[in-house]
């Protein structure tokens, strides 16, 4: 177990035999972002033997289908000490992923290798993008970013095409625990034109003992440098929800980062998560969303990066108002640069 809070790449559940959960997330882009997937390997442990089982999502971004491949527990194994699973012959690692789907409508075959990959910066005392979160045991969902950006090399055979993955980009992270979080939104992106740029953003409602937060995960890796906007850095948030679409602000003592996230109505799929003993449809979540980055500098207003990215995950999953709290002291200020379209920026007021 303390293997496992030190690096939470790795499988929790050894000693856990009911009320629990653990699944990878791997997104994989082609170069030309013709194909867009995320492979979803993972286990469920239910509190009765029929609900156990192990599975395979599969969302296909660009065709916009979700398939749910339910296997027996027995089919789930992860090597004790190191961040390598499989499932029904299907084999994840920080390195690596390779492939042997055989669907009625995906069959998808291949190896693809992850190079260049770009971690959460962590440390001891603070491991994983969840820090000192993960030495406690009563959590509901615990999060880890287990790789912010990677390159690809490889080739898979999906319906009988070969589609060449090499220069494409990848992401991984994972979610393990007893259920997923009853509100959240999740933005991730690192299809930017500049290479090396890529987002995570993760803001949650978690219940914490007898009361409950809005917590949340915020890193941009921009320009070979990494900003943290956390619940534990004592960052702040605000979220502004436009129509669909949201427009968050994330800040801190010295920048300050807005996100914009589109995605059109017709892009998202309903994939499984656990809830009340078993695996349901409630996580809506699309590949084709677009997102637009603004990071300045908070007291000279400089603008440090300002772009956007195509083929974008975004989820808004379960009860928005649980996460759509204003943050108090805000005031509206303009945009700073022809180059930035969104309408304002919302800054803290420290007068």
């Amino acid at each position: 177990m303390l293997r496992s809070i030190f690096n939470p790449d790795l499988y929790h559940g050894h000693n856990r035999h009911s009320n629990f959960f653990e699944g990878w997330y791997f997104k994989i882009i082609d170069p030309s972002e013709e194909y867009r997937f995320a492979f979803i390997p993972g286990i469920f442990k239910g509190k009765t033997p029929d609900t156990t089982h192990s599975f395979l999502q599969i969302v296909d971004g660009s065709a916009i289908k979700y398939h749910y491949l339910r296997y027996d527990g027995s089919a789930f194994s992860a090597k004790p000490g190191r961040f390598d699973i499989s499932v029904a012959g299907n084999r994840f690692s920080l390195e690596q992923l390779s492939l042997s789907i055989d669907h009625e409508e995906k069959n998808i075959s291949g190896t693809l290798t992850l190079n260049e990959q770009v971690k959460w910066p962590d440390s001891v005392f603070s491991p994983g993008s969840m820090g000192y979160y993960n030495f406690l045991t009563f959590m509901q969902c615990y999060s880890q970013v287990c790789c912010l950006d990677a390159t690809l090399s490889g080739t898979l055979e999906i319906n009988g095409q070969s589609v060449d993955f090499t220069g494409g980009s990848a992401y991984i992270e994972k979610n393990w625990g007893r259920d997923f979080p009853y509100g959240w939104i999740w933005v991730q992106a690192n299809n930017f034109s500049r290479t090396g740029t890529s987002l995570s953003c993760s803001i949650g409602h978690i219940p914490f003992l007898f009361t409950s937060f809005r917590g949340f995960l915020i890193g941009f890796l921009a320009n070979g440098v990494f900003y943290k906007f956390t619940t534990m850095n004592k960052s702040k948030v605000d979220i502004v929800r436009e129509g669909e679409h949201y427009l968050i602000t994330a800040w801190n003592k010295k920048h300050l980062l807005q996100i914009r996230s589109l995605a059109p109505k017709g892009s998202f799929v309903l994939c499984n998560a656990p809830r009340q003993n078993n695996m349901q449809p409630f996580v809506e979540e699309s590949l084709q969303g677009r997102v637009e980055v603004l990071l300045m500098d908070y007291k000279t207003n400089h603008i440090i990066f300002h772009g956007s990215s195509s083929s974008a995950g975004i989820e808004y999953g379960g009860r928005q108002e649980l996460v759509l709290i204003r943050e108090k002291n805000l005031k509206p200020v303009p945009i700073m640069g022809k180059a930035c379209t969104n309408p304002m920026l919302y800054k803290a007021d420290n007068n």
